[in-house]
């Protein structure tokens, strides 16, 4: 039996927003993805079958409407992710603080380099604690294939931060 598109709207909205904010960066490109997600997903409710594993159907109108959204946005106005490592700055040395904020922005760039299919597989098992069999569905791949997305970028995120040298 089918639950109700109301039921699954408060289930599942605040980590479906969760996501979308993690993969576009920006508060009101979330928004507007979150509500073209349920709108699509309300959409289309009637012909999803009972027994469908709803929170990974949701994940993959997400995804797709993340996506989209990414694809509108030139490269250059790419997020970066806003971090203030100054809120611990009475206990860090000048020198700490401007390492660290270096750091912190190596981070960031190298997760928003990330390609696309790999960098929401990664959010998904990592942030939203997904599992493998929920991510392959969202991504229309094995779950083989989802094990081996999620394992290549957290081994190139180590790789391109190894290389980061931080100089004051």
């Amino acid at each position: 039996m089918k639950p109700d598109f109301e039921e699954l709207v408060e289930r599942h909205s605040a980590e479906i927003f969760a996501y979308l904010w993690r993969m576009l960066r920006e508060t009101s490109d979330a928004e507007d993805c979150f509500q073209e997600t349920f709108l699509r997903a309300f959409r289309s409710y009637v012909r999803v079958r009972a027994g469908t594993n709803y929170r990974a159907w949701l994940y993959k109108i997400a995804t797709n409407t993340a996506r989209s959204q990414w694809r509108q946005k030139k490269r250059g106005d790419a997020y970066t992710i806003q971090l203030d490592p100054d809120r611990q700055a009475d206990e860090m040395s000048t020198a700490d603080r401007v390492e660290q904020k270096a750091l912190l922005r190596a981070v960031a760039q190298a997760v928003e380099h990330l390609p696309q299919q790999q960098r929401a597989a990664l959010i998904m098992r990592k942030y939203q604690e997904l599992s493998y069999a929920e991510i392959a569905t969202v991504l229309e791949c094995t779950e083989a294939a989802a094990r081996a997305h999620v394992y290549q970028e957290v081994k190139r995120l180590r790789e391109q931060l190894a290389e980061v040298e931080v100089t004051v």
